[in-house]
């Protein structure tokens, strides 16, 4: 089986877990997720303005009060993007499983309480919206997000239409990569081809990042950069 069946099949495989799962079982509350969303968002905000008392930096200070990030600086938006994958991501840099010495030393002056409120605040914010790019996406990029090539499956395929993720089970895995700044997308492609970065379910992202050239990565990040979050598309969506 090659990696285009593979990504396709890893895709309906964790949806229908995650299906089967919601159907069968009440869902486990952990002792990190009781209480009200409020006190989350609140407890959350002082962490983003002015850091944690254990030391953390204020999130603030890179990705925005907000989650906006900073394009320029290559610091991804936070805001919008799923609970699950947030708290992940906080998960793999606390055990230094993702490469990157200023989030790892953040991530490990966290308690689990507060890993779980900063991703309730971000996955509340609303998405940046993204301007147009001056210039279209290289064609290859395109291709790539779209159609795939060769032993290399369609971005679209987890990542969803534009890149706007597929939302439920897979917001975990494949979140959505719309709007992200092109630098970053390309940094964590880069992370991934050479094993920096947990590589995902089945190894997936690892295994499609070593069939990436560095122009395949920068096309395709380019691409990604342009499309517009969710919360943009549909403002232009319903307009008549």
């Amino acid at each position: 089986m090659n990696i285009k069946s593979i990504a396709s099949a890893s895709c309906l495989l964790l949806l229908a877990v995650g299906v089967a799962t919601a159907q069968s079982a009440a869902p486990v509350v952990s002792p990190t997720t009781v209480g009200s969303v409020a006190a989350q968002m609140a407890l959350a905000r002082q962490i983003v303005l002015h850091g944690s008392p254990q030391g953390a930096h204020a999130c603030a200070t890179c990705h925005g009060v907000e989650g906006q990030g900073q394009i320029k600086a290559a610091f991804p938006h936070l805001a919008g993007l799923p609970k699950p994958y947030l708290v992940r991501q906080l998960q793999h840099f606390d055990v230094l499983a993702r490469d990157n010495p200023s989030m790892q030393a953040i991530a490990h002056k966290l308690t689990s309480d507060q890993i779980d409120a900063l991703a309730t605040y971000f996955s509340r914010q609303v998405p940046p919206p993204i301007m147009p790019p001056a210039t279209p996406p290289p064609p290859l990029g395109t291709e790539l997000a779209l159609q795939g090539r060769d032993a290399v499956p369609a971005c679209i395929t987890c990542h969803g239409p534009g890149g706007r993720g597929l939302g439920g089970a897979l917001s975990a895995a494949f979140p959505p990569i719309a709007g992200q700044p092109a630098a970053y997308i390309e940094r964590q492609l880069r992370a991934w081809k050479q094993g920096q970065r947990p590589p995902g379910p089945d190894g997936l992202m690892g295994a499609i990042a070593k069939h990436l050239s560095a122009a395949d990565i920068g096309a395709v990040s380019l691409y990604f950069a342009a499309q517009p979050t969710l919360v943009a598309a549909s403002t232009t969506e319903a307009k008549p």
